[in-house]
């Protein structure tokens, strides 16, 4: 097994915090791992993604040319990474925010109200979390448990009072991914 992962979007919609989750939480399935995130000129509202790879091999480069799988979270993302996804790859659109559909027809594309089913939670922070909760569903990339585990891991000590509120993200996430 092998997946090549982008996740765009803007600084501040948690686009690192989505890819070291994934990579934690799969080097604690015992796969192998790379993360390499990529800022815009601005941190925060500035474009930003991370490449991610999970694999059953020792990886040999951590550059993602043509995602398997690619995650946007804004329209630019959309607009700039549609056209890599490899054919019968996996996108995932963050539709709060998008008001334009994907023109691909080669690939699975699962469009989820994330910002949206955030905001429901009570917190518009944990719609990447939702949205990493929906790529579970569709990508057995990592287990459910070990990305909740890796939450904390992740966050400093003193965020650990937000592992629950992004945990029922997670959940409901995986949950509209199921569908």
């Amino acid at each position: 097994m092998k997946e090549e992962i982008i996740f765009a979007g803007f600084g501040g919609q948690g686009i690192m915090l989505m890819g070291k989750a994934i990579s934690y939480a799969a080097m604690s399935d015992g796969k192998h791992v790379t993360w390499m995130p990529s800022y815009g000129a601005e941190v925060r509202g500035g474009t930003a993604h991370s490449m991610v790879i999970i694999s059953d091999e020792i990886i040999a480069t951590p550059i993602v040319k043509e995602p398997g799988i690619c995650i946007v979270m804004n329209r630019p993302s959309l607009q700039k990474f549609e056209t890599r996804v490899k054919e019968n790859g996996l996108l995932i659109v963050n539709k709060s925010l998008i008001n334009i559909d994907a023109e691909r027809k080669d690939i699975d594309i699962l469009n989820i109200p994330a910002t949206s089913m955030a905001s429901e939670l009570g917190n518009l922070k944990v719609a990447n979390m939702v949205i990493l909760g929906a790529l579970l569903a569709r990508k057995k990339i990592a287990s459910l448990i070990t990305l909740i585990d890796a939450l904390k891991d992740i966050f400093p000590a003193s965020y650990h009072n937000m592992i629950p509120i992004n945990e029922k993200a997670i959940r409901k996430g995986y949950e509209y991914g199921s569908r």
